[in-house]
């Protein structure tokens, strides 16, 4: 089994319909009394912390009944009915047709929305991602370093029926992808080994698992100025990325996924090109040095 839940957009989550007796009011008033008095005034607001996990760990591992929540969160369930009957009423979540299984509602996608409508870079970006993909064909993606792992937040579908399946939102380790190692390679080697953890997960048979090996390749990509994967984040796919200067430390980075069946060396050698020219452009324009 090499598939990584964490990264997973969507895992498959067994329902169970086990039913309890609810809390009586009191009982939920006096744990959210509990939850204040414990958060106090100086660190975070530990319902509002709770709210958030909450929201991430539907994300990341799909949807859940309030018993397998409170197990996968450690959160009492008592804690958890106001929360998620909170929640549900100001639409963050939203139940199935039995009401017993709670996963993502509509205020999260508005939300999401509103984020990618509203950020400088990917409004800047939007012409580039145009331009690389009609002149590769190709899917390409824009993604965000978050950490360790690197986010999808745009992405242009190849012309060709036969394409990789991926979606805006998907979280993946830095390390694994040709636009996150094309952004690890931009930071000082000490802050490499860093983000590259001790004990790597493999996404797919193929996943470099080997933390010395992984950074010889993110070596090669600072290297070369562009990064590389055959395989490691999706089965069929190699990508090619590279780092985009919109800001001093760049976070942003394009990528060019092709199926390995429609890859030879002359159109390997056109993404290639499409994507350093691209960059050494941006850079120009940008006025910094990440052009080498």
């Amino acid at each position: 089994m090499y598939a990584n839940p964490r990264y997973a957009s969507l895992s498959e989550t067994g329902v169970s319909f086990l039913t309890r007796r609810p809390e009586t009011p009191m009982q939920v008033q006096t744990e959210i009394q509990k939850d204040i008095s414990a958060s106090g005034t100086a660190g975070p607001v530990k319902s509002a912390a709770r709210a958030l996990d909450l929201l991430d760990e539907i994300a990341a591992n799909g949807p859940g009944t309030q018993l397998q929540l409170s197990q996968r969160l450690s959160i009492p369930k008592s804690s958890l009915h106001a929360l998620l009957r909170t929640m549900v009423d100001r639409g963050w979540l939203q139940t199935d047709p039995t009401g017993s299984v709670y996963q993502l509602g509509i205020h999260s996608l508005v939300v999401s929305s509103a984020y990618l409508d509203g950020d400088p870079v990917l409004a800047r970006a939007a012409s580039v991602l145009d331009e690389v993909a009609g002149a590769t064909g190709e899917t390409v993606h824009l993604g965000r370093l978050d950490g360790a792992d690197v986010i999808y937040t745009g992405k242009r579908e190849s012309i060709h029926p036969l394409r990789m399946h991926s979606a805006v939102g998907r979280r993946l380790p830095a390390y694994a992808t040709s636009l996150g190692r094309a952004l690890l390679a931009e930071m000082p080697a000490e802050a490499r080994r860093d983000m590259v953890p001790e004990s790597i997960a493999a996404i797919t048979p193929n996943t470099t698992t080997d933390k010395d090996a992984v950074l010889e390749i993110i070596d090669r990509a600072a290297y070369q100025g562009y990064a590389t994967e055959s395989e490691e984040s999706c089965m069929g796919v190699r990508c090619f990325g590279v780092a985009l200067p919109f800001s001093h430390h760049a976070v942003d980075a394009l990528s060019v996924a092709v199926p390995i069946s429609r890859l030879d060396n002359g159109r390997e050698d056109l993404i290639i090109e499409t994507l350093l020219s691209v960059r050494a452009r941006l850079a120009a324009v940008h006025g910094n040095s990440l052009v080498r």
